[in-house]
């Protein structure tokens, strides 16, 4: 059987190849919030430069730069999953950031906290609090493309909040209270862990899941950036700030005192000016 000459393989994170579809690239860009005059423009141009080997990275990388001398704001937008990306390598910087979304729908939010179970003491990544609505959520962050959680991820969570939940309802103070277990990633999830977590009411944030409640629509939908997608920051920088637990665009903004800290000179009024494009971005 004969491969069509005009079909072009790329090679996805996975390590796998797959027929390389401008009609992905298009959404993604039309999902960035891009005019469609620069989505034709940026897709012309890669269907003109993109060859069999290519990877699904190297196109982004592309895209994005082609994208930016177009829209720096748009560009921004375009580059969300690799800033969340950049966050690592530990995942105390996604524990905070996926924190930050739920304080934006009124949680009271706590951040790696230990909790006395039924049998043993557990560290809880997210506790989110609302009225009577108690989150006890376990992140997996991974630096790396195409990470995906397994179903032994939600066997633990499983176990470890059924643990913790037997002891909080003996406590008077939780009288009443509905315990809801989470589990957050910047991956994906297999077919066994999404099955296994619907069956034992474990709700699932991932990059793309559920349909209309991911973490990518939570992001898009909140307007809430990682520190990492400002471009005029350099990686030691973004390191001082996650480390110290400031983790979005609208932190820096709202403690600019940061940025003295820092010690930055002549990047301070850029970085200002990309947070306050950003600022314009959210307000759309």
């Amino acid at each position: 059987m004969s491969i069509d000459p005009k079909i072009v393989l790329v090679k996805k994170a996975s390590g796998h190849t797959e027929a390389f579809d401008s009609k992905k690239l298009m959404k993604s860009l039309r999902n960035a919030g891009a005019e469609p005059e620069a989505i034709t423009e940026v897709v012309t141009e890669i269907e003109d430069w993109v060859s069999d080997g290519v990877t699904t990275s190297q196109i982004y990388t592309r895209a994005f730069k082609l994208y930016r001398q177009i829209s720096s704001s748009g560009a921004l937008l375009y580059k969300l999953k690799q800033a969340i990306l950049e966050m690592g390598p530990s995942g105390f910087p996604f524990e905070h950031f996926v924190g930050e979304i739920f304080k934006r729908r009124a949680y009271d939010v706590k951040v790696g906290q230990i909790i006395e179970g039924a049998s043993v003491s557990h560290e809880v990544d997210i506790i989110a609090r609302k009225d009577r609505e108690l989150i006890l959520g376990e992140c997996k962050y991974s630096h790396k493309q195409g990470f995906s959680v397994s179903v032994q991820v939600p066997l633990y969570v499983h176990s470890r909040v059924n643990d913790i939940v037997d002891k909080l309802k003996k406590e008077p103070q939780y009288k009443g209270f509905t315990f809801v277990p989470w589990l957050f990633t910047n991956g994906r999830f297999t077919p066994d862990s999404t099955q296994y977590s619907h069956c034992k009411g474990i709700k699932l944030m991932g990059w793309d899941y559920p349909v209309g409640q991911s973490l990518k629509d939570q992001i898009e939908r909140e307007r809430i950036f990682p520190i990492t997608i400002l471009s005029n920051l350099n990686k030691s920088q973004k390191s001082a700030l996650l480390s110290e637990g400031v983790v979005t665009c609208s932190q820096l903004m709202d403690q600019p005192a940061w940025l003295e800290r820092l010690g930055l000179d002549k990047a301070r009024k850029a970085v200002l000016k990309e947070l306050e494009s950003l600022a314009d971005v959210s307000k759309l």
